[in-house]
Parts: structure tokens; C-alpha cells; sequence
């Protein structure tokens, strides 16, 4: 069943002296210099909606506004309107579906309507039906709305981003928090803990569309080639379910008595070396020397530290998709 929509967006405009005819315009400049004369002429509007007091202000003459494309707005008019159609075909049964990214709820199928409201990652969503724009019609608390096609999926959809990790991945988490990210992470642990522990934990928190994050090594430097073959032998399985994988580079470290920087580069540059070519290398180590980097303990470090390497990190990533 197909309808035709026309939605109108009405752009108000305000203005606090309207000119409405050369008569009007001539006795308000009369009575503006008659009071300019023995002090400050005050013009101001009262916002119904709001407050009733208005701090005095001079008089200011503003130069004429313009609307987003650039031309002047009319002068003479409260309002002007853009109006939009689009054919709704209807589903017989609305349709459940989820969104894989957050987006925007709006009352008309196209990016000029007024945003309602917002949809985040999993939200679930019943869809009416469909434009002949790319846009879905729902139902968004029991009115109808619009939200783009593109981040809506019949799937329920994985998780964005996946953070796999020792403690200074715990610790990432406190510092950028936990917005579209999950984070399977324990304090102290390597090796062991990553493929007896987590590696479940993966299963069933990523999927379609997941980028994963991992980040050991740095508590057992030694066991760089388990960790190799281990991430190695998961890749396909990973692949086939829609996940990217990045490892991220062991970090340097401060003034530390149980690891130096120069074990974290060897081990670095053979995992770079010797992981399939599938898995993304982040190279966290040379940013943060380059760019320093704050641990009281020589281990782990401060709020901003983490913040700016999870920073490094989604830029990486960014130019990656």
C-alpha cells in the first residue's frame, strides 16, 4: 500500500524591529531620535515562552540575515516554508528491526525535518514501512517517524567496537568509557586468561560489523609466539563473522622495575612481523613516545594518557574504513 506525504518545515524567523511600511518606518526613526537625544533608546522583545524581564541594551542596527544557502531572508515575512514529498509504501506487519549506529529520529523522511529524537546502537525498532527515498517509516513511541535505511538492519548487530585487554585496557575503559564499546578485560592477565577466558567472551559479545581491539602482552613479554598463533588461528572464524581485528602495540613504559621498552619493541616487531597480514597493526608504542605519556607507576597511566591514545586509536581505525 503506497501513500503520498507531503510534510511542510516552517523556519521561523524573529526579528526585533519588522518595517512594515514607509510610514511605520519613518515615525519609529522620529521617535528614536527623539529619545537618543537624552539617552539610551532600549528595544527589546518579550519571549512568551520564557522570561518577563529583559535587560535594557542600545539600539543596534543589524545587518539583514541570511538563511543557510546564503540569501536574505524576507524582511516582510514571519515565516517561510519547504516542503517535501514522499511515497510511504506500508508493510502489512510492521517489521522489527535494530540500529547498528547511532542516528537521528525526525518527523518527515529527509534530513531537512526536524529531529524528534535519537536511536543508539541495538536500540530495537518497529518499522511501518518504507520511502521511495532510502528512509524507514516506525513507530517511535507511538508516533510516526523517519529514521535513514542505511543504519538499520534485520541483524541484531555486534557490538561497534571491542576492547580486549590486561589492565591497562581496564583502565582505557574508566578513562573514555563504555558508549558503543565493550570491553573484555581483566587486571594483571596475559596469555592464559586471553584463550581460556576471553576468548568466549568474544563470541558472544562481537559480530557483524564488530571492530576488535586487542591489546596483551605486556605482563608476559615471552609468550609472543602463543600469542601469535593463537590470533592467527581464529582470523578465519573471525572474518567469516563480520569482525575486524586489530592488535594494538604494547605500549612503553615509565621508570619500571618488571619490563623495559626494549623487550616491549621485540616483542612488538614480531608480532607485526609474524601476525597474518588480516589482522591491523596499531603502533600505539611510537605515538606515545612521540608524543609522551604520563605513569606514575611506570606502568599504567593517567586519565589523559589513555584518553589520547584511544584518540591514536580511532583515528587509525578511522582511515582504515
Amino acid at each position: 500500500m503506497e501513500f503520498n506525504v507531503m510534510k511542510k518545515k516552517t523556519i521561523e524567523k524573529t526579528n526585533n524591529l519588522i518595517v512594515k511600511s514607509p510610514f511605520v518606518a519613518a515615525f519609529a526613526m522620529i521617535f528614536a531620535l527623539g529619545f537618543l537625544a537624552s539617552g539610551t533608546v532600549c528595544i527589546a522583545e518579550e519571549n512568551p515562552d520564557t522570561a518577563s524581564e529583559v535587560a535594557p541594551a542600545p539600539l543596534e542596527v543589524a545587518a539583514p540575515e541570511t538563511n543557510p544557502e546564503g540569501q536574505p531572508q524576507p524582511e516582510d515575512a514571519a515565516a517561510y516554508a519547504v516542503s517535501t514529498p514522499f511515497a510511504v509504501t506500508k508493510f502489512e506487519t510492521p517489521v522489527t528491526m535494530y540500529v547498528t549506529e547511532t542516528i537521528n529520529v525526525r518527523d518527515g523522511a529527509g534530513t531537512e525535518y526536524n529531529p524528534i529524537g535519537k536511536l543508539g546502537w541495538g536500540n530495537c525498532v518497529s518499522v511501518t514501512g518504507t520511502t521511495d527515498n532510502g528512509w524507514y517509516e516506525i513507530d517511535y513511541n507511538g508516533t510516526v517517524a523517519y529514521i535513514i535505511s542505511n543504519y538499520v538492519s534485520q541483524d541484531i548487530p555486534g557490538i561497534p567496537y571491542l576492547f580486549v585487554g590486561d589492565s591497562r585496557t581496564v583502565q582505557l575503559q574508566m578513562a573514555v568509557g563504555s558508549n558503543e564499546k565493550a570491553y573484555v578485560a581483566k587486571v594483571g592477565e596475559g596469555y592464559y586468561w586471553f584463550k581460556n577466558t576471553a576468548m568466549p567472551q568474544i563470541q558472544a559479545s562481537a559480530g557483524a560489523g564488530t571492530t576488535m581491539v586487542i591489546n596483551f602482552g605486556v605482563n608476559d613479554l615471552a609468550n609472543a609466539s602463543k600469542y601469535i598463533n593463537l590470533v592467527n588461528s581464529n582470523i578465519d572464524a573471525w572474518e567469516a563473522q563480520g569482525i575486524t581485528v586489530y592488535y594494538a602495540a604494547v605500549t612503553p613504559v615509565g621508570d619500571c622495575s618488571t619490563v623495559s621498552n626494549e623487550q616491549i619493541e621485540k616483542f612488538n616487531a614480531r608480532l607485526q612481523r609474524e601476525l597474518d597480514p588480516r589482522i591491523k597493526w596499531i603502533d600505539g608504542y611510537s605515538f606515545l613516545k612521540q608524543n609522551g605519556f604520563s605513569a606514575s607507576d611506570g606502568l599504567h597511566y593517567n586519565r589523559s594518557t589513555y584518553k589520547n591514545l584511544y584518540s591514536y586509536y580511532m583515528s587509525v581505525i578511522g582511515t582504515d574504513v
